[in-house]
């Protein structure tokens, strides 16, 4: 199991939110982020930030640091390690089976991602056995769209795809292409793009805040 940073709220949780970071970061990355979501007083969402591995990355020259997946080689598509990817994504479905032993049901589960978690996150969440609550995409790309095994249980998944449109580390052309990908297989993901480089900002927080609102009903 993936060792996590958790923050819990203040009641019992009834829903959860596992937020993958990007390369060379960790789960402590976003946890300054969750009191600027808005969210009402209450809400009952647990928030689950695991850590990656320390791994190799061929694109850093070997440097061994956190990350989900090896980069091979910055071309436009990424070529990357297909059996860590994987890998990655099973770690992160048992972390959805422990919040669904700790009787969380799975339509109140949300994966995010950004960057490399993103990528992670995509696989993951379109690929689950049961019907989850959203997906949101941040700064990152759709690195399986040939690989992945869609589920039947989450073909109307919610999406989000959050970019920034001056971002040198992963070009916003990078998320338009998997938006549009995702839109070939059948789903109605929602694209937004704000001033910004490889990072967040506050106007994407509280979309991000939101969504999370709207889909786990928490007005």
């Amino acid at each position: 199991m993936l060792k996590c940073e958790i923050l819990e709220p203040n009641g019992a949780a009834d829903a959860a939110v596992i937020w993958l970071h990007g390369l060379g970061a960790s789960g402590h990355d976003f946890v300054p982020v969750v009191p600027h979501l808005g969210l009402p007083d209450g809400h009952g969402v647990r928030f689950v930030f695991p850590h990656a591995p320390e791994i190799p990355i061929t694109i850093n020259g070997g440097m061994v640091m956190p990350a989900w997946y090896d980069i091979l080689a910055m071309s436009i598509e990424r070529e990357i390690d297909l059996e860590q990817i994987e890998s990655s994504s099973a770690a992160v479905r048992e972390l959805i089976q422990r919040e669904l032993g700790a009787g969380i049901a799975s339509e109140r589960v949300v994966i995010a991602g950004f960057s490399q978690g993103g990528a992670v996150a995509y696989h993951t969440a379109l690929s689950y056995a049961q019907p989850l609550g959203g997906l949101l995409a941040l700064s990152t790309y759709f690195a399986t769209a040939r690989e992945v095994s869609l589920s039947d249980a989450n073909k109307a998944l919610p999406i989000e795809i959050f970019h920034g449109a001056r971002d040198p580390m992963v070009p916003e052309t990078m998320g338009h292409t998997a938006s549009q990908i995702l839109q070939s297989m059948g789903f109605a993901p929602r694209y937004r793009s704000y001033p910004m480089q490889h990072e967040v900002c506050m106007e994407e927080i509280e979309d991000i805040g939101r969504s999370l609102r709207d889909w786990l009903k928490l007005d």
